[in-house]
């Protein structure tokens, strides 16, 4: 065989359907927490039991996200400029919601008021243009119609709020949206955040900005949003008990709908451990009983329609229980993923009914969008290099990273190592079932002058690890030293490492290229055209699956590294008490981690990889490609790579 046939051959060829095990796996644990998850629910039989989980509901989001940053920063709101409406006027209004974070948003007044009055939160979803984008504009005025107060704001990554404008360059180094948020997203989870904790923040800071306007009565204030939007709405909903009455428009679904649904999702969507602890959507909604509710869906939308039915329907005996049958609702329109005019209406209705306490009234030839840059709160559209002191999540997570250094500092070296050690074992061993190996060798041959044999083992219920071993042919009935190879790629990925493993084969050494869970002949099937390793390609999404069970990919594959060792002990003519570890580049990673955990492995030779968890979430660019398969949440709170192996090698 040539290398390139080697790197072609594959377990599934006849011999073990390998494609989707990984998806699999990730998916019988996920519909075992989603079961664990309606179980407790339905144990629920009395408001103060529903109390009680609204409460540990709060309670275990906020943790989760990394607890919310401190909100007694000055609001300092100003308003920039005024727009005349159609019976409305906008402020252009600009405040912090922490130090040198600028919200930039519109606040509608409708004309006539009299004492303070009802207000809405309007929460941007994914439009480059976020409050002034038409769709938006055209919801706000029914909102203004219906005689409520609207302060729409622009989400991070979008409107004028882009962190990675350049005014140099007249773009963003970053796009926006969805990449910008990902791509900040990312760097906070080895901080033990969640980008959603800023998402949330800015929320409850436009709730007290609305609190602090004579305009509006603090008692009646509602929540609305879509898609992006729907999912801050749902955060406002768990975590602010202030909120009167809610909307959440095209994102309220179950997790089982959408996890069979198989797209990847937001960062700021992505809620670590939740489904661990029992949590979904359905929580959302009960996070808001007796108040009312009313959940706006599209029967053609990613966000299957089928779970929303059903969260909707089982949600409704919450409210039962306080005798608000009619509070909660369900309106649906035959249409695609939009705020569209006729929910624009719904939400309207239901709000003037519930914080106006009147039937809502609309013009429709009235409402008419305006050019987006007259509701422009900064003369360039954009807050970064107009605001000198303006700061995004790449800022914010710099300060988290000294943050993090600091409270790594104060430990005594000793015992922070020991912490360090006993943190990553228990992530790394934690919900693996561990099985017997089960070797299947499946291929003898050579490779030039080399001899290969390949191996499927079990590394643990439900997931086979593989391996090839090389050796020189000359000491092909040898017991020889071995090296454990991990790269990128794995098995598939032979020929950049040609040279490498010549020379180590030359010197006596056998090598096992090992493909860890998903990797190389292991790779799962892709659910969209791109690459498994692309940007929300199928990794991307099984990562962030298992962030919601609160695992991590890489800790898993550092299993599969452990369970190699075990199986390198039944490979013949392997002499393991000579076990090296070659780890080359991201996916070097795991082999590194396992050397933490393993006194089995005598040296680890580090080619080309990650110097410091902290260089990687300090920097402002980074390669992104398969980024969620190298990071472990919460490590910078207990150990950095640079900082433990230098104590280890």
């Amino acid at each position: 065989m040539t290398l390139q046939d080697l790197e072609n051959h594959s377990p599934g060829n006849g011999f073990y359907d390998v494609g989707d095990q990984l998806k699999q796996h990730v998916y019988r644990r996920s519909e075992q927490a989603f079961d664990a998850g309606d179980a407790a629910r339905d144990a629920i039989t009395t408001p103060a039991a529903l109390e009680e989980r609204q409460r540990a509901l709060r309670q275990y989001l906020t943790e989760s996200l990394g607890g919310l940053p401190a909100s007694e920063t000055p609001l300092e709101a100003r308003t920039v400029g005024t727009v005349a409406g159609n019976g409305f006027r906008i402020e252009k209004v600009i405040f912090q919601s922490r130090p040198r974070n600028y919200v930039t948003a519109n606040l509608y007044l409708p004309d006539g008021l009299v004492g303070p009055s009802g207000a809405v939160l309007f929460l941007c979803g994914h439009h480059r243009e976020a409050k002034h984008v038409e769709e938006y504009q055209i919801v706000c005025q029914y909102l203004a119609q219906a005689g409520l107060i609207v302060l729409a704001q622009d989400p991070l990554g979008q409107g004028e709020r882009l962190g990675h404008h350049e005014p140099a360059l007249g773009g963003s180094t970053v796009p926006w949206g969805t990449n910008e948020h990902d791509h900040a997203g990312a760097q906070c989870l080895p901080l033990g955040d969640s980008i959603a904790r800023y998402f949330l923040q800015d929320a409850l800071r436009g709730v007290d900005y609305l609190c602090s306007r004579p305009e509006v009565d603090p008692q009646r204030i509602g929540v609305t949003g879509n898609s992006g939007g729907g999912t801050q709405t749902s955060l406002v909903m768990i975590a602010d008990t202030r909120i009167a009455a809610a909307v959440p428009a095209t994102f309220i679904m179950s997790r089982r709908s959408y996890l069979h649904a198989g797209g990847a999702q937001d960062a700021e969507q992505i809620w670590p451990g939740f489904s661990a602890r029992g949590f979904d959507h359905e929580d959302i909604l009960l996070a808001m009983t007796p108040r009312p509710v009313r959940v706006l869906a599209v029967t053609s939308d990613f966000f299957p329609i089928e779970g929303t039915r059903a969260t909707v329907s089982r949600c409704k005996r919450f409210w039962e229980m306080y005798g608000r049958n009619d509070y909660l609702d369900l309106i649906e329109e035959n249409s695609t993923h939009a705020f569209n005019a006729n929910m624009a209406r719904a939400a309207a209705a239901f709000f003037a009914r519930h914080l106006l306490n009147r039937d809502a009234a609309f013009d429709e030839g009235s409402i008419a969008p305006f050019v987006p840059e007259q509701l422009w709160c900064m003369a360039s559209g954009q807050v970064r290099g107009e605001i000198t002191d303006a700061a995004f999540v790449h800022e914010a997570n710099r300060e988290r990273l000294e943050e993090r250094a600091r409270e790594r500092s104060a430990v005594p070296e000793a015992e922070r190592r020991a912490r360090a050690v006993a943190w990553l074992r228990e992530k790394v061993y934690r919900e693996r079932r561990p099985c017997d190996l089960n070797p299947r060798f499946y291929y003898k041959g050579h490779w030039e002058d080399m001899a290969v044999q390949m191996c499927l083992w079990w590394s643990q219920e439900g997931l086979f690890s593989n391996g090839y071993a090389f050796r020189d042919f000359r000491r092909a009935d040898q017991n020889l030293p071995v090296t454990l190879a991990i790269w990128d790629g794995g098995t598939n990925r032979l020929q950049p490492h040609r040279e490498w493993l010549r020379n180590t084969c030359a010197a006596g050494r056998a090598v096992v290229v090992l493909d860890v869970s998903g990797a190389g002949a292991l790779s799962p099937r892709s659910i969209t055209a791109s690459s498994p390793t692309a940007f929300y390609g199928v990794i991307h999404k099984i990562a962030t699956d298992l962030l919601w069970l609160d695992d991590d990919l890489a800790a898993l594959r550092t299993y599969d590294v452990l369970r190699a060792l075990d199986m390198l002990a039944q490979w013949p003519n392997l002499d393991v008490s000579d076990v090296e570890i070659y780890a080359h580049g991201r996916h070097g990673l795991y082999g590194r981690l396992a050397a933490l955990l393993e006194e089995r492995i005598r040296r680890v030779e580090v080619a080309d990889g990650m110097n410091s968890y902290a260089d990687w979430v300090g920097a402002r660019h980074y390669d992104t490609q398969d980024i969620y398969s190298v990071i472990l949440r919460g490590v910078l709170r207990h150990f950095d790579l640079n900082e433990i192996e230098e104590c280890v090698f």
